[in-house]
């Protein structure tokens, strides 16, 4: 059987897609190559996975129907990671934000729906969470207040997620990434994009007075999230699968007691560890041995004060412990920009 993992080019769908077939696994790979950055980057993120047997890469867009009937039959499990990314980006289009992130995923789910595939997991953000007060952000929060398009399109994939755990029996796990960090990180995202700028000499754009915070998290202990959840969605979809059995047979199952036939919960994927902005910008300094030049500037809309994450019941539901320090973090984070990243962010068409 095969995982389909849909953005298996980007950042974390390509740590995935090794991750996944060091283990074993079987992955379909789906990835639109979108121009937000170069092709040369994604390509090279893939570089790996292309030389390997058990894996297989479709080029398309998840809001293609035609294309995903096209997909082996074999996939059996579905991580859905491709979105249209970026806060500040979805303000000057959210059109195509919500055309790719919410109608996107609702072409996804039928593609799963109709294949009776069950496991589902899918990609959320922190930034659903927005100005959030209360401190950390817990999973059971209100979460109506979304202050970007980017988070409005998240916020309304969950619901789509959950709609269809609760008419079509699919196993969905929403998992809300924070501000996840480390080799192949996008070009666009602060700690690439400020390492960039250091070592160019070139100013840095500070947003606001450096004390917004964001809750960083090391892409290995992401990766063992998302695992957790893939496993969780699995077992759901078998524990599902043996109810319903046991209903037909007349020994009781199917349905819940409030009539659910499926099975969907909200996890968030952090570190835990708010770190502010100046203080991630020192460690930088620190990492490549250069001072940075700040160039101050106001705080641009859509921009959350800071971003914390409750993981207590990612700790309990998927065995989740984050181990990088973001200390260490940057520092292997540097290591690998000096060795690779650089160079590729001087490949043709990098803005």
């Amino acid at each position: 059987m095969s995982v389909l993992v849909t953005g298996a080019a980007g950042f974390i769908g390509s740590h995935l897609v090794d991750r996944l077939l060091a283990r074993g696994e079987s992955v379909v790979g789906m990835d639109s190559f979108d121009s937000f950055y170069p092709r040369g980057i994604k390509e090279a993120n893939l570089l790996a996975a292309r030389e390997h047997r058990s894996f297989t890469l479709v080029e398309g867009d998840i809001r293609d129907a035609g294309l995903l009937a096209t997909l082996p039959e074999s996939i059996d499990a579905v991580v859905h990671l491709a979105a249209r990314a970026g806060v500040r980006p979805s303000i000057e289009a959210p059109t195509l934000y919500a055309d790719v992130n919410f109608t996107g995923t609702s072409v996804l789910l039928d593609f799963a729906v109709t294949r009776g595939i069950r496991p589902f997991v899918f990609a959320s953000s922190s930034s659903v969470y927005g100005n959030n007060r209360t401190v950390p952000f817990s999973e059971e929060d209100p979460v109506d207040h979304p202050i970007s398009p980017y988070a409005a399109t998240k916020k309304g994939a969950e619901l789509l997620c959950h709609a269809a755990a609760h008419l079509h029996g699919l196993s969905c796990m929403a998992l809300r990434f924070f501000t996840v960090y480390g080799p192949r990180q996008r070009p666009d995202l602060a700690i690439r994009k400020f390492s960039r700028l250091l070592l160019a000499g070139e100013e840095i754009p500070r947003f606001g007075n450096g004390s917004t915070a964001r809750d960083y998290t090391w892409i290995d202990d992401i990766l063992d999230g998302v695992e957790g959840a893939i496993a969780w969605a699995r077992a759901a979809s078998q524990s599902l699968h043996s109810a319903e059995m046991a209903n037909e047979e007349g020994r009781g199952g199917g349905r819940s007691d409030d009539g659910r036939r499926g099975a969907f919960e909200i996890v968030n994927l952090g570190e835990a560890t708010p770190i502010a902005l100046t203080t991630m910008i020192a460690l930088l300094e620190g990492a490549f041995g250069r001072q940075a030049r700040i160039r101050p500037l106001p705080m641009q809309p859509g921009d959350v004060e800071r971003t914390f994450a409750d993981i207590g019941k990612a700790e309990w539901m998927l065995g989740y412990a984050p181990a990088t320090a973001f200390e260490e973090g940057v520092r292997r984070f540097a290591e690998w920009y000096l060795a690779e990243g650089a160079a590729q962010d001087r490949v043709p068409g990098f803005a």
